[in-house]
């Protein structure tokens, strides 16, 4: 890895890979399409694995068949908005590719100090940074080692996991 590895370098050479999600709207563009398709109507088959998310879902399947736990925690408000009905009916995809997926209702995390963006959080060590505009587009990633970024996050994401609720448990 080079001084600051790159996220598909981190997904590879990690044991453990959490992500927390705290938005109740993405608009990042590689899921235009899909978030459309879902609004008129279009639900994923269970049985056609071929038709769900490349190629993410590879990259989970191949990273936890390594033995690399993966951890999805989701804080959302309710009632949740029509995206995170969007998120939770294509959850199933992600939880049969090996990620692990919890839901938290924003309510119950009045009391937790979370980190002001999204994040992906390796190994306890390295801190991938989501940033989006107000209407949720994409605006970049950042990737840091910073101690304190990693303990602040690993911290969150621990507090928000241990209240979470598992997503075969979770209905909206």
């Amino acid at each position: 890895m080079s001084s600051k590895p790159t996220f598909d370098e981190l997904m590879a050479g990690c044991s453990t890979a959490y992500h927390l999600e705290m938005r109740d709207l993405y608009a990042v563009d590689y899921e235009a399409g899909p978030f459309a398709d879902w609004r008129a109507g279009y639900r994923h088959d269970p049985a056609n694995r071929a038709a769900w998310w490349r190629p993410w879902l590879d990259l989970v399947s191949d990273a936890v068949g390594r033995g690399v736990v993966i951890r999805r925690a989701r804080i959302v408000s309710e009632p949740v908005s029509e995206y995170t009905r969007f998120l939770y009916d294509g959850t199933f995809t992600n939880v049969a590719a090996g990620e692990q997926v919890r839901w938290l209702a924003r309510r119950r995390a009045s009391d937790i100090a979370l980190p002001g963006n999204d994040f992906w959080l390796f190994d306890g060590e390295w801190v991938h940074w989501n940033h989006f505009t107000g209407d949720g587009a994409s605006l970049g990633e950042e990737i840091t080692n910073d101690p304190v970024s990693a303990k602040l996050c690993t911290e969150a994401f621990d507090s928000v996991w241990a209240r979470a609720i598992p997503h075969a448990e979770y209905k909206i």
